[in-house]
Parts: C-alpha cells; sequence; structure tokens
C-alpha cells in the first residue's frame, strides 16, 4: 500500500539520521533503581525533582482517594465531574500562591500540554487584535498553544530582553502577551523573569509563565518561579504542573479570579474533556502539604547538594555540562550519532540517561539530558560521573 509505504520511508530516514525515538518499558515505580525492559537501571532521566512519585505518604492518599471518590470522574468538570477533591486542591493552590498573585485563583487541568493550549488559545480569543510573544526556546506545548490561537505570534530570541522590549514597541496589537518557559526543559537555565515582568508592566501585557520545572523545586517552600524572583503582579499567568515535582499527575492555572473564569468559560481544552481522576487530585494535597513542610526544605536542599557534587567532579574535555543551576543538567555532546551512543554506552551499564535530539533542541546540539532527583544518593552520583569519564578516555 502506497500510504504505508510512504510512512516506512519517512520512518528509515529518521532512522538513518539518529532521529527514531524509542520507547522502553519501566516495570517498578518510578525511582532511580528502576526495572525497565527486564533490567536493573539507574534513572538519570526522570522529572521526579523531590522523588516523591513513590513516596508511602503520596501511594497512601492515593488510594485512600480511589477508596472516597472512585476510579474515574466520569465527566467533565462543567457537567458532573467536578469533584469535592479538585476544588479543595484548587483552593490550597490559591492560598499558597495569593502573596505572588493579585485575588488568585487557581485552575485544575489534565495535563501541562492542555494548560497551556486552554492559556493562549482562549486569552487570543478576548480580543481579536492579539499578538503573542514566545520565547526562543518555549516548550512545544507552549508553541502549540501559540499556533492554536490564531493569534499573530512573534518569536523572541532566548532571554533576549532588549530584543523582546523592541517587539513590543513596535507592536500595535491592543492585546499584547509574552509566553515563556521558567526553567528551559533541554537547557535547565532560567528566564529572566523580573525583567520580562517590567516589560510587560510597562506595555499593560500579560506575563505567561510556564514553571513545569520550577514549581516544587524553586522558592522556600517550593512554590516555585514566583516565590524564588518574589513576583507580586496581577500581569501574570501562571501555569504549574502537578506530575514532576508533586509526583502525582496533572497541571494548573493560577492567575487572578476573572482570568480563571474566562478560562472556564472559554478554554475548549478544559471545557470538552472529561476531569482527571478526583484520587490524583486528593493525593495532590499530601504532595503539596510535603513539598511546603520543612521535609519538601530538605528535599530541595539536599537536591541542590547533588547538582553541585556533578558540576565539581564531572571533568570532561570534549562533552560539557550546559550552564544550569537546576535539577536539569544537559551534557552538549553535538552529532545525533555520537549523542546516541554515549546514551546506549551508558544504558548498557545500567545507567539510564537519554540523548535529546532535533527538533527537541538545535542541529548540532544533541545532547544527553541528566536530570536529578532528591531520590538520588551522591553514590548514585559517584556512578555516573565514573562511568562519564572512563567512556570520555575510550572513545
Amino acid at each position: 500500500m502506497k500510504l504505508i509505504q510512504q510512512l516506512e520511508h519517512q520512518l528509515q530516514t529518521l532512522n538513518d539520521a539518529s532521529l527514531l525515538r524509542r520507547r522502553r518499558t519501566a516495570e517498578t515505580a518510578c525511582t532511580p533503581p528502576m526495572q525497565v525492559d527486564g533490567q536493573a537501571m539507574l534513572a538519570f532521566c526522570s522529572n521526579d525533582y523531590l522523588g516523591l512519585a513513590a513516596y508511602p505518604r503520596i501511594v497512601a492518599a492515593l488510594q485512600e482517594g480511589a477508596a472516597l471518590y472512585g476510579a474515574g470522574s466520569g465527566a467533565s468538570h462543567l457537567i458532573s465531574g467536578h469533584s469535592q477533591a479538585h476544588a479543595l486542591l484548587e483552593q490550597r493552590l490559591a492560598n499558597a500562591l495569593s502573596p505572588y498573585l493579585t485575588s488568585a485563583r487557581a485552575l485544575y487541568f489534565c495535563t501541562g500540554y492542555m494548560a497551556n493550549l486552554a492559556i493562549l488559545t482562549a486569552l487570543a480569543a478576548a480580543d481579536s487584535h492579539t499578538e503573542i510573544f514566545s520565547e526562543q526556546h518555549n516548550h512545544a506545548s507552549l508553541i502549540d498553544g501559540a499556533r492554536l490561537s490564531k493569534a499573530t505570534v512573534t518569536i523572541y530570541p532566548h532571554s533576549d530582553t532588549m530584543a523582546l522590549a523592541h517587539l513590543l514597541n513596535a507592536s500595535t496589537a491592543s492585546n499584547k502577551i509574552v509566553v515563556t518557559d521558567s526553567v528551559f526543559s533541554m537547557d535547565g537555565d532560567l528566564a529572566p523573569l523580573p525583567d520580562l515582568l517590567a516589560l510587560c508592566q510597562q506595555h499593560d501585557a500579560w506575563l505567561v509563565i510556564d514553571d513545569a520545572h520550577g514549581f516544587g523545586t524553586l522558592g522556600a517552600r517550593g512554590l516555585g518561579a514566583l516565590e524564588h524572583f518574589q513576583l507580586q503582579t496581577p500581569h501574570i499567568i501562571y501555569m504549574g504542573t502537578l506530575g514532576k515535582a508533586a509526583g502525582v499527575g496533572g497541571a494548573f492555572v493560577a492567575a487572578h479570579t476573572s482570568v480563571i473564569e474566562w478560562l472556564i468559560q472559554r478554554a475548549r481544552p478544559y471545557i470538552y474533556t472529561t476531569a482527571a481522576a478526583p484520587a490524583l487530585a486528593h493525593a495532590l494535597l499530601t504532595s503539596l502539604d510535603l513539598m511546603q513542610s520543612d521535609e519538601g526544605m530538605a528535599r530541595r536542599q539536599h537536591l541542590q547538594k547533588l547538582i553541585q557534587q556533578l558540576q565539581t567532579s564531572l571533568s570532561l574535555q570534549r562533552w560539557r555540562l550546559m550552564p544550569s543551576n537546576t535539577a536539569i543538567q544537559p551534557l552538549l555532546v553535538g552529532s545525533n550519532a555520537a549523542a546516541m551512543q554515549l546514551s546506549q554506552q551508558l544504558y548498557a551499564q545500567g545507567l539510564w540517561v537519554p540523548a535529546i535530539r532535533p527538533p527537541t533542541v538545535p542541529e548540532g546540539t544533541a545532547r544527553l539530558r541528566i536530570t536529578l532527583s532528591a531520590a538520588h544518593t551522591t553514590q548514585d552520583v559517584e556512578k555516573l560521573v565514573a562511568a562519564l569519564h572512563v567512556l570520555e578516555k575510550n572513545s
């Protein structure tokens, strides 16, 4: 069949360019030691930054939530799927972020991808003369949300606030939206959020922040980029995910109550999907307790020690760590084939570190994306460092 042959040809093209992706099957819980496709592995690839995904208290809370609310929600939030667990979670999140967002309210989503699509498409629907200013290194969900919004989309260079200032000055749009990741998922660096907010306040623009990799890890109480930078404004629309540092699943948007009400009324990814299982929201209440407690602070401190350990002990000549003070520690390799080979060599030694290649990152910047968790030990990091030193020496 011609259509199948066309797909097979395209798949072979991806394979020839070392761009074919492969799924592996985890047979145990999300912890650093895992059983994967029948092999014992030490994983440096999850976003479980605080080590909560398999934490007994959260597992017990999930079981309790299922006993209280059942296995599923049964309908969308606006039909009958909005449970007490969802309402309690949204109120808890709004209360936590109220020091940073004027008249804060929160809205729970099934995924961060859906939340980002919802924000940008609904905001653009409020004004036909909308221009979105999108960061060059934004996550795919932000890129797709901007495209689906049908608004004018202008991309500004990575972390270049001067370039953004010129673009905002030149814009005649009545509804301006600046959108950025807080922690860039493939680079690990932070956006200059205070400077971006100053520009948005100057130009009466929205600042949409995707804090997927910051919520739970940044700030004294783990409240993410807003707490880390001490931002206070009604201009921010904040998205945080709950399947990374929080260890469970889903995402939320927090903003002024009028913004949230508009999303409820006009955000298609919210309106037209079945609500996530209430048990997840119930478990997340325990996650938030842990994240903001002394134990959560201790986990963030341990994570920072592991980051410093990796950076100070890894001494390579050809491969280099990119500048990052977050749990995302990208090791720049270069070519797709070289990154794939290095990842496979580590995997053969029981170390799971994925290779990241275009189009996720620019051509010629293929890398290993090392992610650290508070569940890792110093011995785990030592093992990875020793393996990388030997592999570079022998390559």
